[in-house]
């Protein structure tokens, strides 16, 4: 006997219902179809159809006195051709014959209990009682009664497969149909789809989701960010992705195209990427973030030719091109490298040594403990080309350094391993001043290390984080050119070099990073200021200070020429005070109008909202937990036209890391064993 409790919902019904639905829309009615109609007919002159809303009220319509069936509530009428009128259906848009002479509303009301995408249809069949945990953080357990679908099922399957990478054919495994049909025994063998309706299912989403963000995407002005990639298949792939913050003040980044492309020739790029946005209905490109690539500096000037007179343009494109500052910092960094190449090379022999078996790596923990050191940390190799992993295997490798040096001394295998390499012409094995240099280097290092984690966020705001990594690194560099380590000083000059190439002077970065540091009400213009004097002195300072300010005000005025501001901003004497606290507090009501009143003494001649806004002292510099859109969320009535500023300026993303983690999944799918998948369906 089965353990679970469950309750017989009426399936005969439900049948005839369908059967119903089905003949009506034909014309021929059968006598039991006919009798299954009119009881659901009497029901639904009673009021009594559980489909309905609450919110809904049956209306009287005819003059003969008759009551409007509640199927009107869930459906509407349409005339087409000849004069036919049909009835469409509001959730699922299918539709049925609706002429009142010949045709009734019976099979309208079957059709509503039986409509997918009604969201007040209750589910028939089988109801099996089962627990689920608490809503709201609660402990424990509640007892709800759930029914199964396959259809359902077949949704759940599909996404697990989208979510977690899986191959299609997993589906057809003898293990996993044994697995599914134990955990849920209503599931019939033949119930559980192919690998083809699997890719059916898995491409019916795609579109389904690609349906729902072309409607909210529609008319919108967004960032972009694009690379491309060569497959294991030898094919060329580009990945576009866009960032925007919607009305609630919320960050979104979405993919908007994985497609293949002929070359990557700038221009092939430029073209794929129009088509893209034209698909998509955007109507406007902000920025557009890409690497260094020279084909990149075509694409760029390419769009801005053929989207200049989009709606969504600003300022005739000229601040489009955002250079990857992830990418520039690998190529500083990578010019720093090359003064320690000799002691990094020995470094990095080592640790290749102990990883190259588990006997070696045996022997190096065995070291580890008659040595008495305990670590979590594991040795790990780099690669080369990936200064990142350079540093990360050089911070571990430093950790133990006793236990190279013990083990040159006393493990014959690693002293005659090193030997062979030098009388080949090789590196040797790593010394004091090899870990020594190593150490010095890491600590340098670790500024470039996150900032690149910071530049490759796609969760929180990177456009005004940027100007304060940039500024300590200069600093840094700056500091370390003086340096009396010969070692430093050389490494430091290189990236000075490299540093000055990309961002010289401050004129070589997009200016609207230097707006978005001014828009973050925690610096605003006082901080570059600040930033500006210590770097290139006061005088230069101020020129740099008043470029960045005319910028602002330059933004701020095309956003007042193209939008009307949607809340009229209320004198000082209107305006009512915001009280926080409890309003039948007196000292609480004093102090919210003595807030006001600071706020109207600040604003004493300020003629817009840009001045009225740095004229403010800044918030939230002591706040940990400090977020620049959730402030201007709650302050985008006050400055209603430079919010609009901060809603694009602020999704600026500063690198291309997002692309490329597409890549990095398109690696993981198109692997050897699925390398015959199409480009349509990776």
């Amino acid at each position: 006997m089965d353990s679970s409790i469950s309750t017989q919902a009426d399936g005969a019904a439900a049948t005839q219902a369908d059967g119903a639905a089905a003949t009506q829309a034909d014309g021929a009615t059968a006598t039991a179809t006919q009798e299954a109609a009119a009881a659901t007919q009497a029901e639904a002159t009673d009021g009594e159809l559980p489909l309905v809303p609450p919110s809904v009220v049956s209306k009287t319509g005819t003059g003969s006195g008759r009551k409007k069936s509640l199927a009107w509530n869930h459906f509407e009428k349409v005339k087409v051709d000849d004069g036919v009128t049909m009835a469409v259906c509001n959730y699922c848009k299918k539709s049925y014959l609706a002429d009142s002479k010949s045709c009734g509303t019976s099979n309208l009301l079957a059709h509503v209990t039986i409509c997918p995408k009604n969201p007040n249809r209750e589910d028939k069949g089988q109801k099996t009682l089962a627990f689920e945990p608490k809503n709201d953080g609660d402990e424990g357990f509640k007892l709800v009664s759930t029914t199964f679908s396959v259809e359902a099922s077949r949704k759940a399957l599909a996404e697990m497969i989208i979510i977690d990478e899986l191959p299609f054919r997993c589906v057809e495994g003898y293990g996993f149909k044994k697995y599914v049909t134990t955990l849920q025994p209503k599931l019939r063998v033949k119930d559980i789809p192919s690998r083809q309706t699997v890719a059916r299912d898995v491409i019916g989403i795609y579109n389904s989701e690609r349906e729902k963000l072309r409607k909210s995407l529609k008319g919108c002005r967004v960032c972009l960010t694009t690379d491309t990639w060569t497959s294991l298949q030898n094919l060329n792939y580009m990945c576009l992705t866009c960032h925007f913050i919607d009305d609630t003040w919320k960050l979104h980044k979405r993919i908007l195209n994985f497609c293949q492309v002929e070359d990557h020739k700038g221009e092939t790029i430029g073209r794929k990427i129009e088509m893209s946005l034209r698909e998509w209905g955007i109507d406007g490109i902000f920025t557009l973030t890409v690497d260094n690539a020279s084909s990149n500096l075509t694409t760029v000037k390419f769009l801005q030719r053929v989207t200049k007179d989009w709606n969504g343009t600003v300022l005739g494109n000229e601040l489009m091109h955002m250079r990857c500052c992830a990418h520039i910092l690998n190529l500083i960094v990578g010019e720093g490298l090359k003064e320690i190449d000799a002691s990094v090379g020995r470094v990095r022999e080592a640790v290749r040594y102990v990883k190259s078996s588990p006997n070696r790596n045996q022997t190096f923990r065995n070291f580890m403990e008659r040595l008495g050191m305990e670590s979590k940390s594991l040795l790990c190799l780099d690669v080369p080309t990936r200064w990142n992993s350079t540093y990360l295997m050089l911070e571990t490798a430093e950790k133990f350094e006793k236990v190279f040096l013990r083990m040159d001394f006393e493990d014959n295998g690693y002293s005659s391993y090193f030997r062979s390499k030098e009388d080949s012409g090789g590196l040797g094995s790593p010394c004091m001043s090899d870990f020594q240099n190593c150490r010095t280097f890491v600590t340098f290092l670790r500024l470039f290390y996150n900032a690149t984690k910071k530049f490759s966020s796609s969760l929180y705001v990177t456009s005004n984080a940027f100007f304060d990594e940039i500024f300590v690194i200069q600093e840094s560099i700056s500091h370390l050119v003086k340096s009396q380590n010969t070692l430093l000083k050389n490494t430091a000059t290189n990236m000075q070099t490299k540093f000055e190439k990309y961002w010289g002077e401050g004129d070589k970065i997009n200016p609207l990073l230097y707006v978005a540091v001014v828009l973050d009400p925690r610096k605003k213009l006082r901080f570059l200021k600040f930033s500006f004097s210590e770097i290139y002195g006061n005088e230069v300072g101020s020129v740099m200070v008043d470029k960045v300010k005319a910028l602002l005000m330059k933004l701020y005025n095309f956003f007042c020429s193209v939008n009307s501001p949607n809340v009229e901003e209320p004198s000082g004497g209107e305006r009512t005070p915001m009280v926080v606290g409890d309003a039948s507090d007196p000292y609480v009501m004093v102090h919210s109008r003595y807030e006001l009143f600071l706020e109207a003494e600040q604003s004493i001649g300020c003629s817009n909202e840009v001045d009225k806004y740095l004229a403010e002292n800044c918030d939230g510099r002591r706040d940990g937990n400090f977020e620049v859109l959730g402030w201007w969320k709650d302050n985008s009535n006050r400055y209603p036209m430079l919010s609009k500023v901060a809603k694009d300026v602020l999704a600026v993303p500063v690198s291309t890391v997002v692309s490329e983690s597409a890549f990095s999944t398109g690696g993981r799918i198109v692997d050897p064993f699925r390398s015959s998948l199409s480009p349509l369906m990776v």
